[in-house]
């Protein structure tokens, strides 16, 4: 059986596989995710395919950075962020010297590239948490889940099919969770002052945000039930 880096090397088409030679560390993976459009479908597009179109939502994005990461020789591993009222964020993580950093395509300007300087998964998931804020200026995660390691869906072609994709959505449903506050905590939080606001929207597509669209992206059903 083909190793599934050389099948998604095969699979690419000599300018991809010359853009994919380009990306040589983590924040080279992210600069390529910024310069493509932020996708308005919800349908999911494997790292293949956001190669082939040029766009990406935050699944496919992270998806894209898991497979990239895996190119270099980290493992494809990912961590996804609850939110209420909101849309939900995917992460592709990587460890370099024993600290967590991160990978991501957002449509908005701070929830998307972290350093590898932190200790734990939850001390990179709360570097976001200031950031994580839906239209309505709530602060909106609230949860996270261990990293999930897209090795174990080589069987299913990941990267090269858009239809193995679903599954590991559903999957993401059954990943352990953590929850990052207590109720008196929620209780307390305070609005997103419109200074911080404004600079975190710059460029954003606000017609895409979660108040706006009718689909929110899978994974988001069961994981916020009971929430808020």
């Amino acid at each position: 059986m083909m190793k599934p880096k050389n099948l998604f090397g095969n699979a690419l088409s000599l300018k991809d596989s010359k853009l994919v030679s380009r990306l040589r560390n983590p924040f080279e993976i992210q600069a390529f995710l910024d310069s493509i459009p932020y996708s308005e479908d919800s349908a999911y597009k494997c790292p293949l395919s956001v190669l082939q179109r040029r766009e990406a939502h935050c699944f496919d994005g992270a998806l894209f950075a898991a497979a990239a990461l895996r190119h270099l020789g980290y493992r494809p591993l990912i961590v996804y962020m609850i939110a209420v009222r909101d849309d939900d964020h995917l992460l592709a993580v990587f460890k370099r010297g024993g600290f967590w950093g991160a990978v991501a395509k957002s449509n908005f300007v701070g929830l998307r590239f972290r350093e590898p300087v932190y200790r734990t998964i939850r001390e990179l998931v709360m570097s976001y948490f200031e950031l994580f804020w839906n239209l309505d200026r709530e602060k909106s995660l609230r949860a996270y889940t261990a990293p999930l390691n897209l090795a174990r869906f080589d069987a299913h072609e990941w990267m090269i099919k858009d239809e193995s994709l679903e599954m590991i959505s559903d999957h993401l449903d059954y990943v352990r969770t953590f929850q990052l506050l207590t109720r008196g905590m929620i209780s307390r939080l305070t609005p997103v002052d419109l200074r911080s606001f404004r600079a975190g929207s710059l460029g954003a597509n606000l017609s895409a945000a979660w108040r706006n669209s009718p689909q929110r992206h899978k994974g988001q059903n069961r994981k916020n039930e009971n929430r808020g």
